[in-house]
């Protein structure tokens, strides 16, 4: 099975129909990885070493950077998805768009500030580097998938360009529980999985992830490895394109097995639209969901990143059929 599901998702961005084998691909299964995207091996590279130089600082130096519930970007070691606590360290940026995230005095976007760590040089430039082609990815397949549910492929830039409030995460997967004995003592314990099964509340995720494997998605009832393929880019759809499609792209659970004796790293970059996006289904004969604020639901599915808040928000809650 899990041969089959490589088979069928790859798609390569520099075929003459991509676009089309793309969105179909989208539809079918909602994971796709795709070859020839035009983000360089070179620039990969120096993505992954910028990375793996800041998840080996001493933890003082990461907690620099910490993040809170007022300011959502920066660095965490203690997150949560659906109420229990990764195996993970993360260090999330952006929030606003490449052009303004360059420059040199700092922003607050509608997350809050961005921290970047001042002993290493290289970082700040490198990282916003690969951010900004993988805005310009984003955008691209953005227009695919309105394509293929018969909309003019410009119908959503509206919310996007340099509205959209897209973020970036450093994902770390150690082998050992990152917080000291006495600090996991007083916090939620750890759950099973490296990453809890969850579906990415925002339109769409262009992941980078390194040769160590874990990644799996739910299709069929079944959960599939999406086996690393090197320099290929994972495009997963979130739960505004469920939402905007009306359900013809479908948001897929996926979580990140620990794997035996193997340290782990990632890079998503989520798309997601500004914060005052009203999304309504675009094929609405009939809407199957009432409308939902983006802002209004990205700050509650935050939220539960922070502290055990019950029922998490999903679109399930706003379906109407």
């Amino acid at each position: 099975m899990n041969s089959h599901l490589q088979q069928i998702a790859v798609v390569d961005l520099a075929e003459p129909e991509a676009g089309k084998v793309f969105a179909e691909t989208a539809a079918k299964l909602g994971f796709v990885q795709i070859i020839n995207h035009g983000i360089s091996a070179d620039l990969i590279q120096r993505t992954w070493q910028q990375t793996q130089l800041f998840f080996d600082l001493p933890t003082e130096q990461k907690r620099k950077l910490l993040r809170s519930e007022d300011n959502a970007l920066g660095y965490f070691d203690a997150e949560l998805t659906k109420n229990k606590r990764d195996l993970k360290e993360i260090l999330d940026f952006g929030g606003i768009a490449s052009s303004f995230l360059k420059k040199s005095e700092r922003i607050k976007t509608g997350d809050g500030y961005n921290f970047w760590p001042e002993s290493l040089p290289e970082f700040k430039q490198t990282l916003v580097e690969y951010y900004a082609r993988c805005e310009i990815l984003g955008h691209r397949i953005l227009g695919m998938l309105c394509d293929g549910i018969g909309v003019a492929t410009d119908t959503l830039q509206p919310h996007f360009g340099d509205r959209h409030t897209g973020f970036m995460r450093l994902n770390y997967y150690p082998l050992d529980d990152p917080l000291a004995e006495n600090e996991a003592a007083k916090t939620i314990p750890l759950g099973d999985m490296a990453l809890h099964h969850h579906t990415d509340a925002g339109v769409l995720t262009i992941l980078l992830q390194d040769s160590t494997g874990g990644l799996q998605a739910e299709t069929d009832g079944q959960w599939v490895e999406v086996t690393p393929i090197e320099n290929a880019l994972v495009i997963n759809l979130g739960d505004m394109m469920q939402v905007w499609s009306n359900d013809h792209y479908r948001a897929l659970l996926h979580r990140v097995r620990p794997v035996e004796g193997n340290s782990r790293l990632s890079i998503p970059f989520f798309l997601n639209p500004a914060y005052d996006t009203d999304i309504t289904p675009l094929p609405a004969e009939p809407p199957k969901y009432r409308t939902i604020n983006w802002g209004a639901f990205r700050r509650a599915r935050s939220a539960g990143d922070y502290a055990d808040v019950g029922k998490e928000i999903q679109i399930a809650d706003f379906r109407i059929c």
